[in-house]
């Protein structure tokens, strides 16, 4: 195998890549049995770690800030080096960040099903893995804006301002989250109460979304498909204009959320016109990806990495013209509370997450092993299928559920009395659950193929144990 590189640390980038795919096998594994308890409800009954409402934060833990964010680590600490000509500021400052997220995640994993929680959407963990979380984050920051500092190049590439932007903001999100009384090692209390507090949560949760779940994998779009292509970005100015546009709109789209509730009907109307008009730098964004197939277009027929990360941007396109016409007051006392909501988070995060995450690993991948392609491309292609359709049936289950259990909810007789009871409701909706469970099934047998094409091509690379288990030094002198 070509070694590691002796100019930048890729040690660090291949091992949070190796743990996205281990951690995405889990995090959709533990999402694909919570699937199958909403179509057989007696499913792990009796076992109390097992139980829906303990397995549920788990899955979104999981997919989220193991799966997503081990994709992000790895993106950027790649990025930011090949971008800046400069190696990590440090190298054992890299191997705590990745060492210590991996604890954090563990310490999910183990708490989560215990039913030790805050509690809050996103933002369950309690008080003491939360001061991990920000310690590990704190260094990340270290880590990555330092390596921008020592820089040999004057310009700052955009999709360091991407990922730069979704560090600072993760940090304030976080912090102001979470701060809390303890009442115990595992037991605390928010500082905030009433609607103070889901307004804090709602700031929180929905900029997760638009920062973790969307700047930073902006910034990635914006290396690996013009990367992938061999063109430059279509139009650099529309991605200057993409980034400032997004990160002076999102911040304050989080009360749609809050729609009809004890939110101060002004502050609900701010999230729903700045969701509204989010929709415009979206697609500037997403529509600059694409563009930048302009002369290339055929390369989608041969090449199933870019068919990953151009499909992933139609995803994008679709979660962010959805996600505003949802935010519409009309609109959302339709959609409120039903799977169409589950749709759309899904169609964000294994459309538009999964896919641009999966597509850049691939990408990745070989040339962090030396090897140039990875060991199947047929295998490559047959993910993307799987995973494509995987996303089709379970966002169209859930899109068409959603729509009929709203639709259900509010038709009333002509005395005013409730045309259906919540059961009726329930059992009209139970064929789309075994649809989306069918969908679920087809993404993570995707990710196993995934999983097994890695493990061939480190084969490939001729290395039987992972660079991760190497002392620094060992790893260095095989460079």
């Amino acid at each position: 195998m070509q070694a590691l590189s002796n100019t930048y640390n890729d040690k660090v980038v291949l091992q949070f890549s190796i743990a996205t795919v281990v951690w995405g096998i889990v995090g959709m594994l533990v999402g694909v049995f919570i699937a199958a308890q909403l179509y057989w409800p007696t499913l792990g009954e009796s076992i109390p770690w097992l139980s829906y409402g303990r397995l549920r934060p788990l899955h979104t833990n999981a997919v989220i800030f193991a799966f997503g964010g081990s994709a992000l680590f790895a993106t950027s600490l790649h990025v930011v080096q090949r971008t800046c000509h400069v190696r990590l500021l440090s190298d054992r400052l890299a191997a705590f960040v990745f060492w210590g997220w991996q604890l954090v995640i563990v310490a999910a994993a183990i708490t989560l099903p215990l039913g030790i929680t805050q509690g809050k959407e996103y933002a369950e963990l309690e008080w003491p893995i939360d001061l991990l979380i920000a310690v590990v984050w704190v260094c990340y920051a270290i880590l990555f804006f330092g390596t921008i500092a020592k820089r040999k190049v004057k310009h700052i590439y955009v999709a360091n301002w991407f990922y730069g932007a979704y560090i600072i903001t993760i940090t304030l999100l976080h912090i102001v989250n979470n701060l809390a009384i303890p009442a115990g090692l595992w037991k605390s209390y928010p500082i905030y109460s009433g609607a103070v507090d889901a307004m804090v949560q709602w700031w929180y949760g929905h900029n997760a979304v638009g920062f973790f779940l969307t700047a930073g994998f902006l910034g990635m779009m914006y290396y690996f498909v013009p990367k992938q292509c061999g063109r430059p970005i279509y139009s650099y100015r529309l991605s200057i204009v993409h980034f400032w546009a997004l990160i002076a709109v999102y911040m304050w789209a989080g009360p749609h959320h809050l729609h009809y509730t004890a939110l101060p009907d002004w502050a609900q109307s701010v999230g729903m016109v700045f969701s509204l008009i989010l929709l415009a730098p979206s697609w500037g964004g997403a529509i600059n990806g694409i563009m930048t197939l302009s002369g290339v277009w055929h390369k989608l027929r041969t090449d199933p990495i870019l068919k990953f990360l151009i499909v992933s941007l139609s995803f994008y396109m679709i979660a962010t013209f959805e996600g505003p016409m949802m935010s519409i007051k009309t609109v959302n006392s339709l959609s409120h509370y039903t799977d169409w909501t589950i749709g759309h988070v899904h169609a964000g995060a294994l459309g538009w997450v999964a896919m641009i995450s999966i597509g850049s690993l691939y990408a990745l991948l070989p040339r962090l092993l030396g090897t140039g392609k990875m060991h199947s491309v047929k295998l490559i292609d047959t993910h993307f299928w799987l995973h494509t359709l995987g996303v089709v049936f379970y966002i169209a289950a859930m899109w068409i559920a959603g729509v009929m259990q709203g639709l259900m909810w509010r038709a009333t007789n002509a005395d005013g009395t409730l045309t259906y009871t919540f059961v009726e409701a329930l059992n009209a909706t139970y064929p789309y659950y075994l649809a989306r469970l069918f969908g679920g099934l087809l993404v993570l047998s995707g990710m196993l193929l995934m999983a097994w094409n890695v493990l061939m091509t480190w084969r490939d690379a001729g290395e039987i144990m992972p660079q991760a288990v190497l002392p620094p030094d060992a790893s260095e002198a095989r460079a």
